[in-house]
């Protein structure tokens, strides 16, 4: 017999759709209302949060920031949680969906199948979709069943892989056997029509004769990160082909929005600030035995533009660890430039001697493949080890070849990584720096491959210089027009003593433009941040775009400082601070957060 389980998060398909004593409302609003009433604030972050005591209220370390003396209370009273050290708070929707990095529909969902609250159609859901769902959790239940209830070589073969149960049952691993009409049956005993099966590609039809997609395999089910089974991913036992088998695309289906195993290791790729993304099923599960949780799949199909947005909710540091081979390793520069469109930080983990993950992790183990993640190359060292193989440099027609490729993924780059690869680049090819340079700032032609955006965090120059305020300096040094900065820009320019000097000089200056040295009075100490300066790169034809992004990088830079001194205050006040003047103070973080919120969500 196979256990109960109430884990929804890996094999939640194996509860009934709706528990006993579960209810139907009539609105949105009733649900809402009832998920509200049924699921107690306290118990839900307890599970995730140790939470003691504290008058009337609990107090825990905030689960979405680090800190070591708790500021994370929650009102059993209120129904409500806040974290006087991030600003976070909310009711008990709100947390689930932070939490598990769900929308609002997801969050009632998840809390609703927990409560054994019915949603229905009249909260926005699908009535077919829900329908699709069903059956795909009744298959997945089928599979799982016939996998554990007697030899079959589904599970030889897994463990003949080196897989245990218990991972098994955490990926909820089944069996389809080799009958033509198994699951069929056995759905159909239940009251599913075959037509619903092979819509949502259970089944198929030819000449006439309706028989099951899957046979003789190993069913992967697939889930996505609310708990529900979207659709199937089947191993060949033996020689047949295709090797994989996977469902179709379908209204409850589609590749491009998911990635396998996700919905089982999200929270550790939130705890550990970065994904390994992987080619396929049995790469994720090895990995995942071995004690490497933050990992995914791409199903198998080319990481898309949806999944690195899916990633992004999760986080934004990604190892990209795909098959050695030509196919893994095109599936891996293609991917770097999505999820660098995406303001991803992309690596790329190469494994040695031509093995997969799965069978590296297998015969090398978890402290092996850890240093391989350590040692994961970067976006642009990528890129030139890439194109550094496609090419002989030793032959002058290969090495112009070569830099022509580069000069293109060099202009996708922001300004300072762009600055880092033009050494690289010049080293690898013997040709100067200035040469390079001189190739990427001429105006690329029209239809070609523009550089995005800059898209980047604060960035420290020399002497703890951001980089946006080098290159607002290099536009103003350029053109008069850039040298009327925004009010709020001006006054964190003139707080830096280390650009003060020179930013008060050419707000002053009247002359003739390039500033230079002499321009400004020959002063020696500007001289090495002129020199500095003079390094940036804007591409040509750019200036204007550089020089919005890099206000809107200042800008956020100034909120998070000034967001980080009301905390401090805050923090520290200990009851000193006059209501009036906290509550001041609360009005202006919150003000703050919802522009930073919004810079991110306008990326």
């Amino acid at each position: 017999m196979i256990p109960h389980t109430t884990y929804i998060g890996s094999v939640g398909f194996l509860l009934d759709s709706y528990r006993e004593g579960s209810v139907s409302r009539g609105s949105g609003n009733d649900i809402v209302e009832e998920i509200k009433n049924r699921a107690n604030i306290v118990d839900v972050i307890g599970r995730v949060v140790n939470l003691k005591k504290a008058g009337s209220n609990y107090k825990g370390l905030c689960p979405f920031h680090n800190e070591k003396t708790p500021s994370f209370i929650v009102s059993e009273e209120k129904q409500i949680f806040t974290c006087f050290g991030c600003g976070e708070s909310g009711d008990v929707i709100s947390f689930v969906e932070k939490y598990n990095n769900l929308d609002f529909k997801g969050a009632c969902e998840l809390l609703a199948g927990e409560y054994g609250i019915e949603m229905d159609a009249s909260f926005g859901g699908n009535p077919r979709k829900k329908e699709l769902h069903e059956v795909n959790r009744l298959a997945a239940r089928f599979f799982y069943r016939a996998l554990r209830e007697k030899a079959n070589p589904a599970y030889t073969y897994m463990k003949g892989r080196g897989i245990s149960e218990e991972t098994m049952n955490s990926f909820g691993i089944g069996y389809a056997d080799g009958q033509w009409d198994s699951l069929i049956r056995a759905l159909e005993a239940q009251g599913i029509k075959r037509d619903t099966l092979i819509e949502v590609g259970l089944a198929t039809s030819s000449g006439g004769r309706v028989y099951d997609k899957f046979r003789d395999r190993v069913i992967f089910p697939i889930i996505n990160t609310g708990g529900k089974v979207i659709g199937f991913g089947g191993r060949i036992l033996g020689d047949g082909t295709p090797k994989y088998l996977n469902s179709p695309e379908s209204i409850v289906f589609q590749k491009k929005n998911n990635l396998y195993g996700l919905n089982l290791t999200g929270r550790e790729v939130k705890k550990a600030d970065r994904i390994i993304l992987v080619e396929g099923y049995m790469d994720v599960i090895s990995l995942y035995q071995a004690g490497v949780r933050n990992v995914a799949a791409s199903l198998g199909t080319a990481l898309t533009e949806n999944q690195a947005t899916l990633i992004k909710r999760y986080t934004k540091n990604v190892v990209l660890s795909y098959d050695a081979d030509e196919a893994g390793q095109n599936a891996a520069m293609r991917g770097t430039d999505i999820l660098y469109q995406a303001d991803c930080q992309a690596r790329v983990l190469r494994v040695t001697d031509g093995k997969d993950p799965d069978e590296f992790i297998q015969s090398q183990g978890r402290e092996a493949f850890d240093q391989l993640v350590e040692n994961a190359q970067a976006y642009g060292d990528f890129k030139i080890r890439r194109f550094r193989e496609k090419y002989d440099l030793a032959d002058e027609q290969q090495r112009l070849a070569f830099l022509r490729e580069m000069i293109t993924e060099l202009r996708k780059m922001k300004p300072m990584e762009a600055d880092l690869y033009i050494r690289k680049v010049a080293e690898e090819t013997g040709i100067s720096e200035r040469a390079i340079r001189m190739e990427y700032s001429v105006a690329d032609p029209v239809g070609a491959d523009r550089p995005a955006p800059m898209r980047r965090e604060e960035v420290s120059g020399p002497r703890g210089i951001p980089a946006e305020d080098l290159i607002l300096l290099k536009l103003m040094l350029l053109d008069e027009r850039f040298v009327a900065l925004p009010e709020d820009i001006a006054r964190s320019m003139e707080r830096n003593d280390d650009i003060a000097p020179l930013w008060q000089m050419i707000r002053d200056y009247t002359g003739h433009r390039p500033v230079t040295a002499q321009s400004l009075g020959d002063d020696v100490d500007l001289q090495p941040l002129l020199e500095r300066i003079d390094r940036e790169m804007i591409p040509a034809g750019k200036e204007e775009q550089t020089y919005r992004d890099c206000i809107a990088f200042a800008r956020k830079r100034e909120l998070t400082r000034r967001d980080r001194e009301i905390t401090d205050r805050l923090t520290l006040a200990d009851g000193q601070i006059p209501d009036e003047e906290m509550n001041a103070l609360m009005r202006e973080q919150a003000e703050i957060q919802r522009k930073l919120k919004g810079q991110g969500e306008s990326k």
